[in-house]
């Protein structure tokens, strides 16, 4: 049976407290080639790089309106083949009532997502993945960079080339062809129909 709330992809949003914020903070994620890792929100103290299951159809009419689920993310993200990011291991999270935290054994208590509905905790709508590491270093071959408009996949594009000049200058004109076209392969929200103000 096909299902249109099951992806084999999954996708890592980006934060920011302005557009600016989270703007420079992707960008900086695409030009290091690397998302790292937190331990916000995550109990344990746990360094982990999270993602969502949602589809990313779904997942652009949540962010066309930041209110619903009090969501928090800005509509920047990097979506990774769920098999990938298993490899790697990245696995879901388990959500359970925070007693039950300590009966996991220690190698997944990263895994650990406080479920107490009863009490208006639910974050369940994110379907969320965690894999426990630092750093994940992004391979372009299997990376697709979420934006909300063409007008952000021309910034971000833009920016690379004006990382490219300035290494030119740095190197001393000596440029190498293979930098010159961006390596990351771009998926714009818009395009779903859903219209993001961003």
């Amino acid at each position: 049976m096909i299902r249109d709330d099951i992806s084999n992809k999954l996708i890592h949003m980006t934060k920011g407290e302005t557009k600016d914020a989270a703007a420079k903070s992707f960008l900086s994620i695409l030009q290091e080639g690397r998302l790292r890792g937190g331990t916000s929100m995550i109990k344990g103290g746990h360094q982990c790089v999270c993602f969502t299951e949602a589809p990313v159809s779904k997942l652009a009419t949540i962010l066309s309106d930041p209110s619903i689920l009090g969501v928090r993310y800005a509509p920047f993200g990097i979506m990774v083949d769920k098999a990938w990011l298993f490899r790697q291991g990245g696995r879901p999270v388990i959500y359970q009532s925070d007693e039950e935290y300590e009966v996991l054994p220690d190698p997944i208590r990263y895994r650990h997502v406080r479920y107490e509905p009863e009490n208006g905790v639910d974050f369940t709508w994110e379907r969320e993945w965690r894999i426990n590491t630092a750093e994940l270093i992004l391979e372009p071959s299997e990376t697709t960079v979420v934006v909300p408009t063409r007008n952000w996949e021309d910034y971000f594009m833009n920016k690379h080339i004006e990382k490219l000049q300035r290494d030119v200058r740095i190197l001393g004109g000596v440029a190498v062809m293979h930098m010159v076209k961006c390596q990351w392969h771009f998926i714009v929200l818009e395009d779903l129909g859903i219209n993001i103000q961003w």
